[in-house]
């Protein structure tokens, strides 16, 4: 039976879902990709071009940010991006989604809807005034962090513990949750 184009495309997504979440970015192949798909490699090429966007196209992120209303007002800065290291620790598909948003268009776009969408409501949530510029300023702080330290690994930043970072980077974010 012959499957439509969007039936193909959902299939090879699964597919790469699966073979990503077992094998990591590095190990899995287009070729290992397609076989789990029980299709030719061309087919995702023919869809997907490269690795790279296809591994954007299938990147599911969950970026598990806590409800930051309980607790300290003046802490959430802080907690904040304690939060986003932690996460960027767990998750090495999300430090690849971010290498690959550097030069690839679909991985940046899907960075952008991870951040739009999932970050954006908790600081509305927390401070309704111009929450795109609050949170687009995050963003750049917690973005800024991963690439140096988790794909760039700076040395002197590497060097500071998590505390460290926290202690430097908190109070930035808090400023730009509670500045006018």
């Amino acid at each position: 039976m012959r499957r439509s184009s969007a039936e193909t495309k959902a299939v090879i997504l699964a597919a790469a879902r699966e073979r990503f979440a077992t094998s990591g970015f590095e190990r899995a192949t287009i070729r290992a990709i397609a076989a789990d798909a029980n299709i030719d490699p061309s087919m995702v090429m023919r869809y997907f071009g490269n690795k790279n966007q296809l591994f954007a196209a299938a990147a599911e992120f969950d970026l598990q940010i806590p409800d930051l209303t309980d607790g300290d007002r003046a802490d959430v800065g802080g907690r904040l991006i304690a939060h986003f290291m932690n996460r960027w620790e767990r998750d090495e598909a999300l430090v690849v989604l971010l290498r690959s948003s550097a030069t690839n268009d679909d991985a940046a776009q899907r960075m952008r809807e991870i951040f739009v969408g999932q970050l954006l409501p908790v600081i509305a949530k927390l401070n309704p005034v111009a929450p795109e510029r609050r949170a687009a300023l995050i963003a750049t702080q917690t973005l800024g962090l991963a690439l140096c330290r988790y794909v760039l690994a700076l040395p002197p930043l590497t060097a500071m513990t998590h505390d460290e970072v926290v202690a430097s980077l908190g109070p930035t974010l808090q400023r730009y949750l509670d500045a006018p």
